[in-house]
């Protein structure tokens, strides 16, 4: 599939606003002030599984989650990275990666249907945006949401 005919879900579109776009995935922050967590959806139109990538664009999605992975870490200083690809309430192949540290909101447990979401204020969600961008090497993004 050509990048030409990717459309990013609404659903994912609506997590929160676009960080930028990596070579091959659009990263987005996830409006959630409880937990500092990025989006990262592969540009490629009708992937539901990492399988589904060809084998160049299945290593190219394990380099940018190592490196937006190193980013949070170094952002935040969290005491784990939690990376998950799950799918089930967005089909659109995407990964989730949420900096974790013990007494947060979710703690032990995962992040997924624990309590609501939390907005972040103007200044939070600018602050991290600049921090995430300051980070990593994206341009903005141009993408269809469909």
């Amino acid at each position: 599939m050509t990048e030409d005919a990717f459309a990013l879900d609404p659903r994912l579109a609506a997590d929160g606003p676009a960080v930028g776009d990596l070579p091959l995935c659009h990263v987005r922050l996830v409006e959630d002030r409880r937990f500092f967590w990025v989006s990262l959806t592969p540009r490629r139109a009708g992937m539901s599984e990492v399988f589904d990538l060809d084998a160049e664009d299945r290593l190219r999605l394990m380099e940018e989650i190592a490196l937006v992975s190193r980013a949070l870490k170094h952002i935040t200083a969290c005491a784990k990275l939690n990376v998950a690809a799950l799918g089930n309430m967005v089909p659109q192949l995407h990964v989730h990666i949420i900096a974790r540290n013990p007494g947060d909101a979710a703690w032990p447990g995962v992040v997924f249907g624990a309590g609501s979401r939390e907005p972040l204020s103007d200044l939070e969600r600018q602050s991290r945006l600049e921090a995430l961008r300051g980070r990593l090497d994206v341009h903005s993004p141009d993408l269809p949401v469909g």
